[in-house]
């Protein structure tokens, strides 16, 4: 049995936010974005200044920003800056895969949504395109953990394009590529043939298919509907080369932190956030740093594409 504290009431379990239901009702441009990042993925106050810069970036290229996240039961597909704030500073929001989605609202929690909840969550509200810094993965040593993300799942049943930079080089691309390949996900290279790696502009693993433009990227949306296909589009949209990690020092902090994950006996979930923050005390900051010059990249291409399809639809 669920207890949620006390005795059950009536709420409100999915709220659209005005401006984002008029705004896929008449079609326009809406792009999704998850709130993971901002409660768990950058420190504060940071991530509350990352997050109001994101929404801004996405409004600049004519596109309303859509911020999912789940407060006090509510499922919210797009955030006041009051909830904005919440996201960013309260001390019990939860990270919530589509798994926990469920939980999360019956016991009126609150959780910040990762990439699979926030593009099945996106999706029902009717929103195509969504923004993020890199997917989740295939995790090294999988082949005895199973550790695998529930985003390459539910993208692969989820017909959103999500717009990333690839996924963090600390997780297995190669295998990572394989199963986006099994679950019939479509990978685009934006303006490059070359995988990117995160922190990294180009992780060692070639793309099939390149698009040049966000139109490009509108014409695979519309042939993918025409043709019935119900798995995700990932636009792997590279960090410039000159604001990435420098490959040197990526190499070793990957290599450091990966020995001493193993030497303490680190393993499963929590791999990747130890890794995550050997990074950032190594690196000084600076992986945090390309984080949210990713992020908000992928926001600006992501409006830009959603502005191309509505236009498209449009014509």
């Amino acid at each position: 049995m669920i207890h949620n504290g006390g005795a059950s009431a009536p709420i409100e379990r999915i709220v659209v936010h005005p401006e984002v239901a008029e705004a896929v009702s008449a079609g326009d441009p809406v792009v999704a974005l998850e709130s993971t990042i901002i409660s768990h993925g950058l420190p504060r106050p940071e991530n509350l200044r990352v997050a109001r810069e994101i929404e801004a970036i996405v409004r600049s290229r004519g596109a309303v920003p859509a911020t999912i996240a789940v407060l006090d039961g509510t499922v919210c597909v797009g955030l006041t800056d009051q909830q904005l704030t919440d996201v960013a500073t309260r001390d019990d929001i939860v990270k919530a895969s589509v798994r926990d989605l469920p939980a999360v609202v019956a016991r009126s929690a609150s959780a910040a949504t990762t990439v699979a909840a926030t593009s099945l969550i996106a999706r029902n509200a009717g929103i195509e395109v969504f923004a993020t810094g890199g997917l989740g993965g295939v995790h090294r040593q999988a082949r005895d953990s199973w550790d695998e993300s529930a985003d390459l799942t539910t993208l692969g049943t989820t017909p959103v394009v999500v717009v990333c930079s690839g996924v963090k080089s600390i997780l297995d691309v190669g295998a990572t590529l394989e199963r986006l390949e099994t679950l019939n996900i479509a990978v685009l290279g934006y303006q490059t043939s070359k995988f990117p790696g995160f922190y990294l502009t180009d992780s060692g693993h070639p793309i099939d298919w390149r698009v040049d433009d966000p139109a490009e990227a509108a014409d695979v949306m519309a042939a993918r509907e025409v043709l019935g296909i119900t798995s995700a589009i990932v636009v792997a949209n590279p960090i410039p080369m000159e604001e990435q990690l420098d490959p040197d020092i990526h190499d070793a902090a990957l290599t450091e932190g990966l020995n001493s994950a193993d030497a303490r006996g680190i393993t499963g979930k929590d791999v990747t956030p130890f890794l995550l923050d050997h990074f950032h005390r190594v690196t000084h900051g600076a992986s945090l740093m390309a984080n949210a010059t990713l992020v908000v990249r992928n926001a600006e291409l992501a409006a830009r594409i959603a502005s191309a399809r509505s236009l498209a639809q449009r014509s």
